[in-house]
């Protein structure tokens, strides 16, 4: 097995987004000849009884996913088996392909152990993502797909696209999350407030059954994030995934003035919106926290907190190609020295 700690110098001297197509394009040799990724699976993923989850009626063998973002069209599924994610969330797809926001948009705070992107939904479209989810669902990970709005998409029109992606996916997945919190559509973030939240599950539960989650923005007071997302649960979000990427540019030295930040720096300000929404809304829907989680204590730190599942992005630059397995390992550690015999005893520890 590859040293990342050794090739990752030379890695990061490539353009972050180059690096990203080379990463994504080796992966994809893998989706052809899946034998290879044969050690890959036995080093990284870790299927444990401890771990195991009943949710959404879908059995999670590990509680760490990768977030949304990294696979932008379902091309990469068998890929994070391999990397060990005991789910995949895909996209965020949009009704129509769009090739985002102009370039340079992705940039590294190496030091900060944190990203800066402007990508702005660049995807190839729903219809691409079918064909590609149509030949791997279902899978034997449980798959999320993310939806969002297209770009040229009037905010008042904006309801429509979000019911395409419905409709597109909801036999295809098996949840579905609502994106009206990236910085990178210009006007996406005015959609975070009640009136479209009734409106959106309102027109998405007479659309299916599938679970559907609402993913928020970390850049709203811990007052604000409550209310919405207990707006969101009482309109029918069946979860909660807090948060997405921040524009507060004062957490890096050097940062640009577009786009959202995620990784290391947002860990703290991300832990603190969830903890909020997890102090009223625990027990009550599910909840899935995600930013700045780098290890197996910040997973389980957001597990005692009340997470059911977290995902990781970021660190998965940073921290390599293991970063899925030696969360879930430390988590075993955890959850033994804390006397818990499964993960379900240790959600929401620290609000009991």
């Amino acid at each position: 097995m590859i040293n990342y700690e050794k090739v990752k110098p030379l890695f990061f001297k490539l353009d972050p987004e180059d690096a990203h197509h080379l990463v994504a394009n080796t992966l994809q040799i893998g989706e052809l000849i899946p034998q290879l990724f044969n050690p890959f699976i036995k080093r990284n993923f870790v299927d444990d009884e401890r771990l195991h989850q009943e949710i959404f009626g879908c059995k999670f063998l590990n509680p760490v996913g990768l977030a949304a973002g990294f696979d932008k069209d379902a091309e990469m599924i068998r890929s994070m088996t391999a990397l060990g994610f005991g789910y995949t969330e895909v996209g965020t797809v949009t009704p129509k392909p769009q090739p985002g926001n102009p370039k340079p948009r992705l940039w590294r705070h190496v030091k900060e152990e944190s990203l800066q992107n402007a990508m702005g939904f660049n995807n190839k479209g729903s219809f691409y993502m079918q064909k590609k989810l149509k030949k791997r669902y279902p899978y034997v990970t449980p798959i999320g797909v993310n939806i969002g709005k297209n770009k040229v998409t009037p905010e008042n029109e904006a309801l429509k696209d979000y019911e395409h992606g419905i409709k597109a996916f909801r036999e295809l997945c098996d949840y579905l999350v609502i994106n009206i919190s990236s910085p990178n559509t210009p006007g996406l973030r005015n959609l975070q407030n009640e009136t479209f939240i009734d409106a959106l599950f309102d027109m998405a539960k007479s659309l299916t059954n599938k679970p559907i989650l609402l993913k928020i923005a970390p850049d709203m007071s811990k007052e604000q994030a409550v209310a919405l997302c207990s707006k969101a649960v009482e309109a029918g979000a069946d979860g909660i995934i807090a948060t997405n990427t921040s524009i507060d540019y004062s957490l890096v030295k050097e940062p640009k003035d577009v786009g959202g930040i995620s990784g290391r720096v947002i860990r703290d300000k991300s832990f603190e919106i969830f903890d909020a929404i997890a102090d009223e809304l625990y027990g009550k829907t599910v909840l899935i926290s995600v930013g700045g989680i780098d290890s197996g204590y910040e997973a389980y730190r957001r597990i005692r907190a009340g997470a059911n599942l977290v995902q990781v992005l970021t660190g998965l630059i940073f921290k390599g190609p293991e970063i899925a397995g030696n969360i879930n390992r430390t988590l075993l550690k955890l959850l033994e020295k804390d006397g818990f015999k499964n993960i379900t005893e240790a959600i929401g520890a620290d609000r009991k």
